[in-house]
């Protein structure tokens, strides 16, 4: 059984996630889209067809998401959700950084180069919602509510 404590620091690990999510997704939304698909076409791992779709439409996705983890709503699913995407971001980075690519990281819009600082930051936010994940899945599992 989780203690709430440890209840407390996953609501809190949930609603920063969704905050950062949120701000993120603000920051992409309210730049050029095309300054978007720049930023995701320099990672040079997507279909040229894909790139200005995903561009349009990656910053609602992660508006949504950072809104429905800061609400608490299906949290199980959307936790998950989060942590996949957040995954894949890190897979990217690390991708561009070892193909030897000097481009910007994408992550809250122009201006800030792949390297330490980002791999550190986008690290933490995946074990974070690695943990959201974990924590809902421990949350809901019948186990734990007959032993409450």
């Amino acid at each position: 059984m989780a203690s709430p404590k440890l209840d407390r620091l996953l609501t809190a690990a949930r609603i920063t996630l969704g905050v950062i999510f949120t701000y993120a997704a603000f920051l992409k939304v309210s730049m050029s889209w095309l300054t978007f698909a720049a930023s995701i076409d320099a990672y040079q791992i997507l279909p040229d067809w894909s790139v200005t779709p995903l561009a349009q439409l990656l910053p609602w996705f992660e508006l949504a998401l950072g809104v429905l983890l800061v609400s608490g709503f299906a949290v199980r699913w959307i936790a998950p959700v989060v942590t996949l995407l957040l995954a894949g971001f890190f897979s990217a980075m690390v991708h561009a950084h070892m193909k030897g690519l000097d481009i910007d990281c994408g992550c809250f819009g122009p201006g800030e180069k792949i390297g330490s600082n980002t791999f550190l930051r986008d690290g933490t936010l995946v074990a974070l919602a690695l943990a959201v994940t974990v924590g809902s899945f421990l949350r809901g599992s019948p186990a734990r509510h007959r032993l409450q």
